[in-house]
């Protein structure tokens, strides 16, 4: 698609994410919306996108059935449910369309069958698009690689008090990093929030804690505690626009790639 305008579905596009998204593809002259689909009976449902979001009349009515528009679009960007999401990622497949996924809270079951589906479609899953979070990734990889065993690591997130989904997948996606890095499994060293008489800390469990107030858009900090010293790694969203920022990325990115899952990582250049 070099020098070519993408054209641009967005689904889940009455919520905060994608009205964002929305947004920054009428303003970007490298994109074009031809479709913006949300979940049967939402209110909008009929409605034309820019009259909701603030953008003036765009030609674009909100549906609520991905496999009326999705013909029309090189490219799915999909911030609606975990659900939702994997039979999105399903019509892409059948239709050959490359999708941006950045649906959080997708159980066990449902990602073996984006792994699955992936193998016959374009899909980049991930889930915080912030280029800033994911150069985070990196550096938390290394940074436990280095300190080793000998450092006590404990993830704290803050997110609004509509979230749905706790921990988020962004401090989820660090724990997992950090766990790997220091040759350990999430699923036997994670520890989600303390109470009580717990006992003494584990010199390999790795705390994850939730908060959920107000507004808050995103925040995550990585503790590593050593014996006199502590390091903190802090990332903190100021608004969305950092999140769909990166899901357009990713959407460029994508179009012209071979059937397979990648992530932001891979977006960005950032693996090994």
């Amino acid at each position: 698609m070099v020098n070519t305008m993408i054209k641009v579905i967005v689904a889940g596009a009455a919520g905060r994410m994608g009205g964002r998204i929305v947004t920054l593809i009428h303003g970007d002259d490298r994109m074009e919306l031809v479709g913006a689909v949300d979940r049967e009976g939402h209110h909008l449902v009929g409605s034309d996108v820019g009259s909701y979001l603030g953008l003036g009349e765009t030609g674009v009515v909100l549906g609520d059935d991905l496999t009326k528009c999705i013909q029309l679009g090189d490219v799915v960007i999909d911030f609606s449910s975990h659900a939702a999401s994997v039979e999105h990622l399903r019509l892409a497949a059948e239709y050959n369309k490359a999708i941006v996924i950045g649906s959080t809270g997708l159980t066990q079951d449902e990602m073996e069958q984006v792994a699955d589906i992936s193998g016959r479609a374009r899909c980049v899953l991930a889930p915080n698009m912030s280029v800033g979070v994911n150069v985070l990734f990196k550096v938390l990889k290394d940074v436990a690689g280095i300190l080793g065993d000998g450092y006590d690591v404990e993830i704290v997130e803050a997110h609004h008090n509509q979230k749905k989904d706790a921990p988020s997948g962004t401090a989820v996606k660090m724990a997992q990093i950090i766990a790997q890095a220091l040759d350990r499994e999430i699923e036997k060293v994670g520890v989600y929030g303390r109470r009580g008489m717990v006992g003494a800390r584990s010199q390999t469990e790795i705390g994850v804690h939730t908060v959920r107030a107000g507004d808050i858009v995103g925040e995550h900090t990585v503790l590593f505690g050593g014996m006199g010293e502590r390091l903190e790694f802090t990332h903190r969203a100021h608004s969305r626009d950092n999140f769909a920022l990166g899901a357009l990325r990713a959407a460029l990115w994508i179009v012209d790639r071979v059937d397979g899952l990648y992530d932001m990582q891979d977006v960005l250049g950032l693996k090994d």
